[in-house]
């Protein structure tokens, strides 16, 4: 399984971190090794100082598919979810000044959080979810889907050109602004529509 990350997807963070608005969907991605198994905590990397939170809706792909026209994208995923993109902003900073890639600042181990998965069909529209995160019980991020550059479908379409998805592969659409540094001690939880769908400490 691989997981296909998409950043810039909402203009409230592409604005809050001074990025520049693209023109299409800025695609990036993560081993299965970034995967942070389930009740374990997240271990702050000794090579950076500033890891922050990016909470993000997911979608898991069921079944194999390329070159997915939009109006059909939707057969192609029956579960959304909530993780978090960990970013080492530091690093990724200094990468982005020099043109670098910055995988490392995105795909080290445990830099994924996979939360639990509800059935689409749990959903009026997939258009109108509302999601959060809170840090130590305070609202620390906040979005809606309707607040996306590329919907759902636009995404799994523009990815199908590239790479073949495959049953089990997770795309994470996307942050809305509120990108924080974490410290340990730091308990994060995840909630689409007041129901929680992970929670972690940092350790």
């Amino acid at each position: 399984m691989k997981i296909i990350c998409i950043g810039r997807n909402y203009v409230d963070h592409i604005s809050e971190l001074n990025n520049e608005r693209p023109k299409e969907p800025v695609i990036f991605m993560k081993p299965d090794t970034a995967i942070l198994p389930k009740q374990f905590p997240f271990v702050l990397p000794e090579f950076s100082n500033d890891v922050h939170h990016e909470v993000e809706i997911l979608v898991k792909i069921n079944k194999v598919g390329k070159y997915i026209d939009a109006k059909f994208a939707h057969k192609y995923y029956d579960e959304i979810g909530l993780g978090i993109d960990f970013t080492a902003r530091d690093l990724q900073s200094k990468l982005k000044e020099k043109g670098l890639p910055w995988e490392i600042a995105k795909a080290f181990d445990g830099s994924a959080v996979i939360g639990d998965f509800l059935s689409k069909n749990d959903f009026s529209s997939l258009e109108n979810i509302n999601f959060e995160l809170r840090n130590n019980g305070q609202l620390v991020q906040q979005g809606n889907t309707n607040q996306m550059l590329w919907k759902i479908d636009e995404i799994i379409a523009y990815v199908s050109q590239f790479f073949t998805l495959k049953t089990g592969d997770i795309i994470f659409t996307g942050t809305p602004a509120g990108v924080a540094k974490v410290k340990p001690e730091d308990v994060l939880e995840g909630f689409i529509e007041n129901k929680q769908l992970f929670k972690i400490q940092v350790k």
